[in-house]
């Protein structure tokens, strides 16, 4: 995203009213001291979509408005019910290009057109605490739709409730409250495009989403392990999509849980080989790979980045010898700019939309096996023990080793193989239940220790290329020295806790409880 974009998180509630309908005295709502009448105010505003409507499926709004006090181009995120992010850019005649980039997980190769123009007489009130300050916006709109492409008309009055910034939510509770007594109900539209959409003839496909009902038919009837894994593929694939706009925004956690949900569809198609057929899916997870590994920069040094200065925060004052705060923040922000631009030229790629169009492509016409047809009840487990397998083998192997370099890869090695038994576990829980569930998660003691011992090994190399640049510069490396020395212990101390996790990992009745 540009500098030339700016996000404003909306919290609003909508309610039916009619032509006549009148607003009863809010004052007397708790904590409003006054209703100051703003005036009316004309809005047009035209809002675009692909022909398919791919943008309104997912409950996103795009559109270009004049009139008010924030003319321009406005992208609606849906956050939770009522709550929407929404991202403005200044008004122009062309979709600015801060915005177009958070629609290409959606929209892809197809253009986005005016699909409804809505234009709407809003008059509006300011309701106010007794200090004066702004509690929330009150608006009576008078909307008149047009359906574009075919021509067809509405028109509807209702009444929007916006929070203002900072207030208690608790506000628009009392607000609804007192217009409910007064006969005025939510509306059952979770937006004016929604509606529009709806009342002219044209809603959007809805929940069948891109790979459409064809698909959904080919997995099988419920209770079939190509139901299940198919059920879990599209969750996965899903969420790349939703994901792609997050990390372009830089928003918390957004690099991880896209490069989790392109590990879990991989480690699905491995784990259910014989549900799916691994000529198909073998190419896409190799593109899946190659999104993780692009991913991984961003998301290794947000990791790193987070315990190297959780344990600097960690070391007493005095062990703390010349400028280390600002030689790692120093050396955190130059590694964060690449790696960020990194990951925004992986998503701006043909490669990656490519991917995206081969996940629809492969839910469309599932390549499934005849053990998708059998119940899940029997498939899945078979499959979940069979990489419970590879994972015991890896961790005694990597416990048999001495302590020193070699272990420290087998058990990086060890901690792939948790994370593919740990995602297996979780892809059954909704056809195997408790023990599915009960699996996963000792699994993910496992592996989550092995993770932290990752990350001390990597915190390691880190220390010693920090203490190597202190040095060169004539300052002093002892703290870079004191700090590689606690991670070392730290490691060794894992090492230990991963032997008690893997007895309760590997216990006969977690194992038993996955046999069918």
């Amino acid at each position: 995203m540009t500098d030339s974009a700016e996000t404003k998180r909306e919290i609003e509630r909508k309610y039916e009213a009619g032509a006549g309908t009148a607003v009863p005295d809010l004052t007397k709502v708790r904590g409003v001291a006054a209703v100051r009448d703003e005036g009316i105010t004309e809005l047009d505003a035209v809002y675009y979509d692909t022909p398919d409507l791919r943008l309104a499926a997912d409950s996103l709004t795009l559109r270009r408005r004049t009139g008010g006090k924030d003319a321009g181009w406005h992208l609606k995120f849906p956050v939770a019910s009522g709550i929407r992010d929404e991202i403005r850019a200044p008004l122009s005649e062309s979709l600015p290009s801060s915005l177009a980039g958070l629609l290409r997980s959606r929209v892809r190769h197809h253009e986005v057109v005016p699909v409804v123009r809505l234009r709407s007489s809003r008059d509006v009130r300011h309701l106010t605490a007794k200090n004066g300050t702004l509690l929330a916006e009150l608006s009576v709109d008078t909307v008149h739709a047009e359906h574009l492409p075919t021509g067809a008309e509405t028109s509807w009055t209702e009444i929007e409730v916006e929070l203002a910034d900072d207030v208690d939510e608790a506000v628009l509770d009392a607000v609804g409250k007192h217009l409910e007594k007064a006969g005025i109900h939510p509306s059952h539209a979770p937006s004016k495009l929604a509606r529009a959409l709806d009342e002219t003839g044209a809603r959007p496909r809805g929940t069948e989403g891109r790979t459409g009902r064809a698909a959904r038919e080919a997995a099988g009837d419920e209770g079939t392990a190509g139901h299940a894994v198919l059920a879990y593929v599209r969750e996965q694939a899903d969420a790349l999509v939703a994901l792609d706009p997050a990390v372009r925004r830089d928003l918390p956690d957004g690099v991880h849980q896209m490069r989790v949900a392109s590990r879990r569809l991989r480690s699905a198609f491995k784990t259910y080989k014989k549900v799916l057929d691994r000529t198909v899916t073998d190419p896409v997870g190799e593109e899946l790979k190659w999104l993780a590994g692009e991913l991984g920069q961003a998301r290794d040094l947000e990791v790193l980045d987070a315990h190297l200065h959780a344990a600097l925060d960690a070391l007493p004052h005095e062990l703390v010898v010349g400028p280390v705060r600002g030689r790692l923040r120093a050396w955190s922000a130059a590694k964060a700019g690449d790696a960020r631009r990194h990951t925004l030229d992986a998503l701006d790629s043909a490669r990656h939309l490519a991917l995206l169009d081969r996940l629809d492509a492969l839910l469309a016409d599932p390549p499934l096996l005849p053990d998708a047809g059998k119940k899940a009840t029997k498939v899945l487990p078979k499959a979940i023990r069979r990489d419970y397998r590879r994972l015991s083998r890896r961790v005694g192997h990597a416990l048999d080793l001495d302590p020193g370099h070699d272990r420290d890869l087998a058990l990086h090695e060890a901690r792939k193989a948790a994370k593919r038994a740990r995602y297996a576990g979780d892809a059954a829980v909704p056809s195997l239940g408790k023990p599915a569930k009960r699996f996963a998660k000792r699994i993910k003691a496992v592996q989550s220790c092995l993770g932290d011992h990752q990350d001390s090994v990597v915190a390691r190399t880190a220390l010693r290329d920090l203490a190597d640049r202190a040095h060169a510069a004539g300052e002093s490396a002892f703290t870079w020295g004191v700090l590689h020395e606690r991670e070392a212990a730290a490691g060794e101390a894992l090492q230990r806790e991963l032997q008690d996790l893997w007895k309760r990992a590997s216990a006969r009745k977690i194992r038993a409880a996955l046999s069918h």
